[in-house]
């Protein structure tokens, strides 16, 4: 059975600091693609940064290009999202996501992933 469980959402004044974590199980982490996605109240879900595991390449949004990092420890099958300098409209819901098929080298899309963890709230204060 896969699991991917998020942790580390919260709230946090602009300009602060949250690291996410996905500890993923029941599927083959090493040659998985894993995302993290937001989705904030009224918008689409959108995907925020996405890694291979197999090689460590990586994509992001634009509106977090130099602000957010996603990386991997493979001794943990944990996935982690590092977001600094957070700002309010960063505020959403974020999700874990994974899948084993091939998804590069196209952006990613929801479509893409197979399975979905249940959210962390991260909450940003102006």
């Amino acid at each position: 059975q896969v699991q991917l469980v998020e942790s580390g959402g919260g709230s946090v004044q602009a300009g602060g600091s949250l690291r996410l974590s996905c500890v993923a199980s029941g599927y083959t982490y090493s040659s998985a693609y894993m995302g993290w996605f937001r989705q904030a109240p009224g918008k689409e879900r959108e995907a925020v940064a996405a890694i291979y595991i197999s090689d460590g390449s990586t994509v992001y949004a634009d509106s977090v290009k130099g602000r957010f990092t996603i990386s991997q420890d493979n001794a943990k099958n944990t996935v982690h999202l590092q977001m600094d300098s957070l700002k309010p409209e960063d505020t959403a819901m974020y999700y874990c996501a994974a899948t084993t098929d091939s998804i590069w080298p196209g952006y990613p899309q929801t479509t893409d992933f197979r399975y979905w963890g249940q959210g962390t709230q991260v909450t940003v204060s102006s």
